[in-house]
């Protein structure tokens, strides 16, 4: 299906806030500076003033106008009525009694009545005439009163919104899009009553920032090149639903579309038969093939039939877990990559962490960075943030460094031998292994496993190695099954203090700490996460996961989800060959017997580093390769569930 945005005229101002929504508390008299503290300098002409060269708290979130509008999108469930898009926004009383208008913060998401926000999960809540009180996550209690709007959107299909969900398809984008065409005066809306409402205490400039499916709605919504879509925050979002269900054609789940867009509807307010919709979505995507066809060609932000990266002209500051087993690092390396060749301003976070937002793992830092990001985005505040380096990572617990661009330079081509040695030197010979359709990760990757799997390890690494970026295998295989798969993962073998794979690499803590202003009814005081540390004897910096169709001898690349981390002198680098990985895909080669073999001559390994070794004389793996029974627990992440939330 390919859908298109009608561009509707521009009505900013022309009619005034039906039924303003209702104004909870009084505003306050500004609270005095400290003597220490510099004091806020109003902008010309501008709803804001600036303390320390960032927005000062200087509204009151107490007595913040809280309202919810319709916005009326397109009829993309096709019952012959607009669909109607539920907004609920929270907006300094200034923007109505004082006719200030201000910029837009927005998370668009489905999760709102059903799974909640949050790492607490926070789900929205309204009073008694239907105005929203609690809204999920900080954004509201600390940037309006710094002079932001917040809005949150249900998307189509979900809450308070009618329509029909379709994982990443059009419905989604294109509800959250007519939201911030409504903001932006291109698109109408009314209230509970019916009765039209513009948005004129805004300037028309919207943030759209969100986790996980959030962040991939903000993806979307940026790849339709949406007016008035000034940046982008995407957390640990989505960039190609295909590569989020698929890895090169074997799936993850099966029906994971169907079956997601009926989770996050469960919770709905408005009754609406989506029975054709979900049932649609099965049909078609195919996975049966694992092909890339037109039902993943309409959910692909990068590069689809209407949502692509050369559409896009918000900036984009991107925030990645380096270990996200859930949303996959090659939704970020790809997105990142192809904005970068569109000349997109661009800023990104990685963390060491998995599927963690950096509010909850590094609160501070995150906070400030995420308010002068804005700032400059959204109210033009020259406050240096485009001027310092573009990336910070986490390349190691807690030690974190900047590049200007990403991912690091230098490349190392390295090949497998007969013997087990994975160097810079051709080698000639066949190596093979047999399937092992139940085959733990673990067993594959610690001694006594050699029959199910090939490993392919260096010498000791001559000096600290930084790896930055996707590992590529160049392979030629022969499978004496019709239909095969292949697996390869990239290990650095060697006692390191690391962070955990398993829970996210986090935990949350007992401590709370408050990040804007609260009321009796919507805190702004959110538990801290801590890293879990530990010693453990390898880690897994990069996996991925080939079908293998048609010929029984073929080339295939097999492209390992990017990492940035750095290798300690006299580790090891090791690659490992599988094919069932029943811990990670669905298996579509499932016999015990079936055999494995790569042509050693016509195989080798990209690795993302300048990677240079030291004999050590050691070549047998009973010397230095870890047992199943010296792995500490959490060194690898727990079986991938078969249908998890992009959450």
């Amino acid at each position: 299906m390919t859908w298109s945005r009608p561009t509707r005229p521009r009505t900013r101002g022309v009619v005034a806030l039906a039924g303003a929504g209702l104004v909870l508390g009084t505003l306050p008299a500004l609270a005095a500076t400290s003597a220490t503290a510099a004091a806020p300098v109003r902008a010309a002409d501008a709803p804001y003033e600036l303390r320390n060269g960032r927005t000062a708290p200087v509204y009151s979130y107490a007595g913040a106008i809280r309202e919810t509008v319709y916005v009326l999108a397109d009829d993309f469930d096709g019952n012959g009525q607009p669909d109607r898009v539920a907004v609920d926004i929270v907006r300094p009383a200034e923007t109505d009694r004082a006719g200030e208008q201000v910029p837009v913060i927005m998370d668009a998401s489905p999760y709102y009545l059903s799974i909640g926000r949050g790492n607490e999960a926070e789900k929205k809540t309204y009073d008694e005439d239907g105005n929203p009180a609690l809204t999920p996550l900080f954004y509201d209690n600390y940037f309006v009163p710094r002079g932001y709007a917040f809005v949150a959107v249900d998307l189509a299909g979900t809450a308070r919104s009618t329509g029909c969900v379709d994982e990443g398809g059009v419905s989604d984008v294109g509800s959250a899009a007519a939201a911030v065409d409504w903001l932006n005066g291109n698109a109408e809306a009314v209230d509970a009553d019916g009765e039209p409402v513009v948005a004129d205490w805004t300037n028309g400039k919207t943030g759209m920032i969100g986790k996980s499916y959030d962040g991939t709605i903000a993806n979307g919504v940026a790849a339709l090149g949406t007016e008035g879509l000034e940046t982008i925050v995407p957390i640990s979002a989505i960039s190609s639903w295909y590569d989020y269900t698929r890895s090169q054609k074997l799936p993850y789940s099966w029906d994971y579309a169907e079956g997601l867009s009926r989770r996050v509807a469960a919770d709905r307010t408005e009754e609406v038969d989506c029975e054709a919709t979900y049932e649609g979505l099965s049909a078609d995507d195919d996975d049966e093939t694992g092909r890339y066809n037109a039902f993943w060609a309409e959910r692909d932000h990068r590069n689809g039939i209407t949502t692509k990266a050369s559409n896009v002209t918000a900036s984009v500051f991107v925030m990645h877990g380096l270990q996200d087993l859930n949303v996959k690092t090659r939704h970020f390396s790809k997105w990142w990559k192809q904005l970068g060749a569109n000349g997109v301003t661009r800023k990104m976070w990685l963390t060491r962490l998995g599927h963690v937002d950096a509010f909850d793992s590094d609160r501070g830092r995150w906070v400030k960075t995420l308010h002068r990001w804005f700032d400059s985005e959204l109210l033009g505040v020259d406050n240096g943030i485009l001027d310092e380096p573009a990336v910070d990572i986490e390349t190691r617990p807690n030690e974190w460094t900047t590049a200007a661009q990403w991912p690091a330079p230098g490349r190392t081509v390295m090949r497998p031998s007969a013997d087990g040695a994975l160097a810079t030197d051709a080698a000639t010979g066949t190596a093979s292994w047999l399937n092992a359709p139940n085959q733990s990760e673990a067993a594959a990757l610690t001694a006594g496993s050699e029959a199910n799997r090939l490993l392919f390890a260096s010498e000791p690494l001559a000096r600290d190695t930084r790896l930055s970026g996707e590992t590529v295998a160049k392979l030629r295989v022969t499978n004496e099954v019709e239909t095969g798969q292949v697996g390869v993962m990239l290990v650095d073998y060697g006692l390191d203090q690391r962070v955990l794979a398993t829970g996210d690499g986090a935990r949350t803590t007992e401590e709370q700490s408050c990040v804007g202003q609260s009321t009796s009814y919507d805190d702004a005081c959110y538990f801290r996460m801590t890293r879990n540390l530990g010693r453990t004897p390898f880690q897994v910096v990069g996996r991925g996961w080939a079908r293998l169709d048609g010929a029984r001898t073929r080339d295939v690349t097999v492209r390992l989800d990017p990492d940035d981390t750095v290798v300690k002198a006299g580790h090891r680098l090791g690659v490992v060959l599988v094919g069932a990985a029943p811990s990670r895909v669905r298996n579509v080669d499932t016999s015990a017997t079936s055999r494995y073999t790569v042509d050693l001559a016509r195989t080798s390994f990209v690795v993302p580093g300048d990677v240079a070794t030291s004999p050590s004389g050691a070549r047998s793996l009973d010397a230095w390769l870890p047992t199943r029974d010296e792995v500490v627990p959490g060194t690898l992440a727990e079986r991938t569930p078969r249908f998890q939330l992009p959450r």
